[in-house]
């Protein structure tokens, strides 16, 4: 099973701002629970980070009384850990524990994002995807459909 799979789920969860935008607006953004992080673009946009909802706690704690002005390029990760549509639902997963992600992006061939995989969308995946294989196997033992 490929990401592609999963990509409708995903690209509800995909919210972008441009790397300019004040953190305060990633802030608005990860307020909605489905969403736990926001894709950074450039004026193309192209991935050039992410920020997460720790990203924004954390710049707050820095930030004095008077207001925060920060950019969302000053509180990103940069070096981003991403799939694209055609990797396995699988290997993904994989790369999020590996990493101790919940989310990472998903990204076109030209880097553009079209989607966030949460780790339980791909898990709830892989299970229907083994309930169905364990009827097909249960029908076949029984004999039902073949005569």
């Amino acid at each position: 099973m490929r990401i592609e799979s999963i990509l409708p789920t995903s690209r509800k969860r995909l919210s972008t701002i441009q790397a300019h935008a004040a953190v305060s607006e990633a802030a608005k953004l990860l307020s909605n629970t489905h969403i736990s992080l926001v894709v950074v673009c450039d004026a193309n946009e192209v991935m050039v980070g992410v920020v997460t909802k720790t990203d924004v706690v954390r710049q707050i704690a820095h930030c004095a009384e008077s207001g925060c002005t920060v950019v969302a390029s000053a509180v990103m990760t940069r070096d981003v850990i991403y799939c694209v549509p055609s990797d396995s639902l699988y290997s993904v997963l994989s790369k999020m524990k590996e990493h101790t992600l919940v989310h990472i992006p998903v990204v076109d061939q030209m880097f553009k994002p079209c989607g966030v995989v949460n780790a339980r969308d791909a898990l709830q995946a892989l299970l229907g995807e083994a309930e169905y294989d364990v009827l097909l196997l249960r029908d076949y033992i029984m004999g039902i459909g073949y005569q």
